[in-house]
């Protein structure tokens, strides 16, 4: 007995050695995220061991706005970058400093996640709807960002020149909301989650949803050339990632009614995971589930549009577009 115990031991031992190899083995890398529901794949896949399973040791580093996560990765701080297509994005990978490797959220009917809100005082003068945004003052994080591409959209619905809406690029959604409610500004535009608190205690009014108004691919992955050259990294990441994505969707956005999610079994587990990250009540996440494609296809045909939109305002360098920087080996067109 003695002997085979013995014999046991150093089977676990072994088998511990080979766990800790295998985890020194694990390609490391970091992303970079916003601490929005629109990333809940990434918060899904590093909480559950989807990255880890994969051979990934990923850090998670959080930012407060999209533009910043792309010059990090252009700049090597982050290995891959996941949040809102930017004119700074764009005019990176332009350059050829960035390639999109896949999608992520996108503005949808029927899955609230951007929404439009005006101050109450501009409510209480008549700003009830998206439509009446016309020559108000508006914050958005950055000139460029897909804030200021959404109100772009809603002009061109709406047959109003953006040129007469006073942009007011206040560089975080944190300063955005509390302009807003100091109305400093006349409306923002702001996740639902940034948001919240200030329309339940009554210091805003929600006005409608970008997705509601004017639907587009709004997120995506991308990395740099130096990152994009460690082939398996990549695809072990896009790996984990497409799983989550279908995790996501079969679970959360299919219980989606009314714009909510429903909190049964099958869906808290995962709502509590985005609601750890993104620092929410779980009662909160499930007004604001970002739609997300199974997976992990990107709208290549609206990325053309924003470029060419973004190019025509002056936001972004001309003498390109989509298929210039999309990694197409990895990119799964929608």
């Amino acid at each position: 007995m003695k002997g085979f115990a013995r014999l046991a031991l150093a089977g676990l031992l072994a088998m511990a050695a080979g766990g800790i190899a295998r985890a020194d083995d694990a390609l490391k890398a970091k992303i970079g995220v916003l601490r929005l529901s629109s990333s809940a794949p990434v918060f899904i896949a590093q909480d559950k061991g989807y990255f880890r399973e994969a051979g990934l040791d990923i850090e998670l580093k959080f930012f407060d706005a999209a533009q910043p996560i792309a010059v990090a990765t252009t700049s090597g701080d982050v290995d891959f970058g996941i949040t809102a297509f930017t004119a700074g994005l764009y005019n990176l990978a332009g350059k050829g400093t960035l390639k999109v490797i896949g999608g992520m959220s996108r503005e949808k009917a029927g899955y609230p996640l951007i929404g439009y809100f005006a101050s109450n005082a501009a409510y209480a003068a008549g700003l009830k709807t998206p439509k009446d945004l016309a020559g108000k003052r508006i914050a958005v994080t950055q000139v460029g960002s897909s804030f200021h591409y959404s109100l772009g959209l809603l002009a061109d619905k709406y047959g109003f020149k953006l040129a007469d809406v006073k942009i007011m690029p206040l560089q975080s959604l944190s300063n955005a909301a509390a302009a807003l409610k100091g109305e400093t500004v006349d409306a923002a535009l702001l996740p639902i989650s940034t948001a919240r608190a200030l329309v339940d205690s009554g210091g805003a009014k929600l006005l409608g949803w970008v997705g509601d108004e004017t639907p587009w691919q709004l997120g995506a992955v991308f990395a740099s050339p130096k990152t994009l050259a460690n082939k398996a990294l990549v695809t072990k990441l896009l790996g984990a990632l497409v799983r989550a994505d279908r995790e996501y969707h079969d679970v959360i956005l299919a219980s989606v009614k009314g714009g909510k999610a429903e909190i049964n079994d099958k869906t808290k587990p995962l709502l509590e995971i985005i609601a750890k990250y993104t620092n929410l009540p779980v009662e909160q996440v499930v007004g604001n589930c970002a739609y997300i494609d199974p997976d992990g296809k990107l709208d290549v045909k609206n990325v053309d549009n924003q470029i060419a939109w973004l190019q025509e305002q002056g936001f972004v360098d001309k003498g390109f577009a989509a298929d210039a920087i999309i990694a197409k080996e990895y990119v799964k067109a929608d």
